[in-house]
């Protein structure tokens, strides 16, 4: 049942909201850009945002600051038992940093945190629960639910459409994910709530940065090419001394397409990561659930893609992990 609008009667300032979401991720991006919607049309239609990334780290801490709205959100991340959260949305294995931390959101009574790991994305799992619970609807958001669950849940048609990037939606994931400059994933998140994807890739900011960052995405995959050693059913490859801290989860896909899985390390400015995936266009199903593998090593992710951080000068501790994962992999 659709709520209804709640306004104070004399209120001179406009409700706060912040919305913290997965960083450089298109699915973050997407959810914050659906729920923010979902929330201006159902309770604060004159509501002003605010949209914070949040990125994965060795040491998890949701510091006090994050929450200085009058109402705060998370979507697409790990849950905070904070007690400034009102929103949260979440659709990873890995939702929660600790079993106390399950135990607060289970003890919450609010209707307002919510969790389904069975949706692709977590676009998906908002948009099915406003709708749901509140009557909310966006057919306008229509194709940004879509491609949520194409690039979050893998389920392009072949590597080449997911490498190749001939699609509006999947170059802006470049954009998102790769793209340095501050401050511009949140403008994509403004552009999302109301722009096609089409029309978000035409912006003249976007495609100046987009140029660049598609010849560092060719040349990702020749050093990919270059470093990935397939053993049995795995592919491997080490990106430190390279300094590539992102690339495209599919090129091992497209560049080794009898593989199962890959195992990757690579660092960023703030952490050393181990990535852990698994092959949608595999010849044989995968058999491991790599989410469960990677929590071993204070990770965690998805059944079939999982990541592992750790600081950033432990390089040879990631690299350790990594190893033991392939084998771990190649054995079954």
């Amino acid at each position: 049942m659709r709520q209804a609008v709640w306004f104070s009667v004399g209120a001179t300032k406009p409700m706060r909201v912040r919305v913290l979401y997965h960083d450089h991720c298109f699915d973050g991006a997407a959810s914050a850009a659906f729920f923010s919607r979902f929330l201006e049309a159902t309770f604060y239609p004159d509501a002003e945002f605010s949209f914070t990334g949040l990125a994965h780290k060795a040491s998890q801490i949701f510091e006090d600051h994050l929450f200085d709205g009058d109402e705060n959100a998370i979507v697409d991340f790990k849950y905070a038992p904070h007690p400034r959260l009102t929103w949260w949305f979440d659709h990873h294995q890995s939702a929660f940093l600790a079993p106390e931390d399950e135990e607060h959101f289970r003890r919450d009574a609010s209707g307002k945190k919510m969790y389904d790991p069975r949706f692709p994305s977590c676009t998906r799992f908002i948009a099915t629960a406003t709708r749901e619970k509140w009557g909310f609807q966006a057919p306008d958001l229509d194709e940004l639910v879509h491609w949520a669950d194409v690039i979050d849940g893998a389920q392009y048609p072949d590597a080449r459409t997911a490498v190749e990037l001939r699609e509006p939606a999947t170059q802006l994931t470049l954009v998102i994910e790769s793209a340095k400059r501050p401050g511009i994933v949140e403008r994509i998140i403004r552009w999302m709530r109301r722009l096609p994807l089409a029309e978000i890739m035409a912006q003249a900011e976007i495609q100046q940065l987009y140029a660049p960052l598609h010849e560092l995405h060719l040349r990702s995959i020749d050093i990919i090419r270059r470093r990935a050693v397939q053993k049995d059913s795995v592919v491997f490859f080490d990106l430190v001394e390279d300094q590539l801290d992102s690339y495209n989860k599919f090129i091992p896909y497209y560049l080794f397409p009898n593989s199962v899985y890959t195992v990757s390390v690579s660092t960023s400015s703030f952490r050393t990561k181990v990535s852990v995936g698994s092959n949608p266009w595999a010849p044989e199903p995968p058999r491991h659930n790599l989410a469960t593998l990677c929590e071993r090593y204070g990770g965690g992710g998805h059944a079939r893609v999982g990541a592992i951080s750790f600081d950033l000068d432990a390089v040879e501790a990631a690299r350790r992990a990594a190893a033991e994962i392939v084998e771990v992999l190649r054995r079954n």
